[in-house]
């Protein structure tokens, strides 16, 4: 595809964004289309230039309505998040888009408290995901939560426990559950995790590279995003924990065996 026509169609992608925008062009949670169309040209060369991304089963994510994405986490960074959103913006017609919560540190960081909201991120409070869900849209959930982008290399692909909110919002709204294995992102970076700098900074993780300048930046590995069919499930959503932990296992398999067709799929991290 030719330089101005992908930005074309980019640009028929972003208007075509079903979003609740106001007279000063956001959302109630501050996105602005104006915001991402000005990312979105970076966003994409990174999506399929630099990790080449590579979409299995995305067809079977419903392309309306409240949806809740279950996503492996890993790499130190979260780029994870952001192939998984692009995804949505980048294959399916019409496109998707997908909110991503973040963990309550992240907008006391320089600048994030701006821009996040305004690309489509929020905090991710069970009230936040609550009224995205009644609006009909979609979230993206790392259920491995601050414990998936800080384990050892030697850990990668073998899931941490899940939290369980997801399942209680899932239930309380509704909402299906489509399991996504993410693979690559778990060899993005080579680093280490400064444990004392974290705590000092009250962060989950601290990655550091080990070689100059010392800042994690991504490798260009391939990523490889494979969906899996829609999950339903149903109950009281104040069920007590074992109840709730059952299907929350089910969502946990199920996303362990789409990492291990991904896995045996590939033939290289980088190609």
């Amino acid at each position: 595809m030719a330089v101005d026509d992908e930005g074309e169609e980019l640009g028929r992608r972003i208007r075509s964004l079903e979003m609740h925008e106001n007279e000063f062009g956001v959302d109630p949670f501050g996105l602005s289309r104006r915001h991402i169309a000005s990312a979105m040209p970076f966003v994409h060369a990174l999506y399929r230039y630099y990790f080449r991304t590579e979409v299995f089963g995305i067809q079977q994510v419903p392309t309306r309505g409240r949806l809740l994405l279950v996503a492996n986490h890993g790499g130190a960074l979260p780029f994870d998040g952001l192939v998984v959103v692009s995804s949505m913006l980048f294959e399916p017609d019409p496109p998707r888009l997908v909110r991503s919560m973040v963990e309550n540190f992240v907008p006391s960081m320089p600048f994030a408290s701006y821009l996040m909201p305004r690309w489509g991120q929020i905090l991710g409070t069970p009230e936040n995901c609550r009224r995205l869900l009644e609006q009909e849209e979609a979230i993206l959930v790392f259920p491995e939560g601050a414990r998936g982008v800080g384990k050892p290399f030697s850990k990668r692909y073998q899931l941490e426990p899940f939290g369980h909110g997801f399942m209680r919002l899932a239930l309380e709204t509704h909402a299906p559950i489509v399991p996504v294995a993410v693979i690559g992102a778990e060899e993005q970076t080579i680093a280490i995790n400064a444990k004392p700098l974290a705590k000092a900074f009250g962060l989950p993780s601290f990655p550091i590279a080990p070689y100059p300048p010392f800042v994690p930046l991504p490798l260009p590995v391939k990523y490889r995003l494979h969906f899996g069919e829609p999950m339903h499930f149903a109950g009281d959503p104040d069920d007590d924990e074992d109840v709730i932990e059952e299907k929350v296992r089910a969502v946990r398999h199920r996303v362990q065996s789409l990492i291990h067709v991904g896995l045996r799929g590939r033939k290289h991290v980088f190609w």
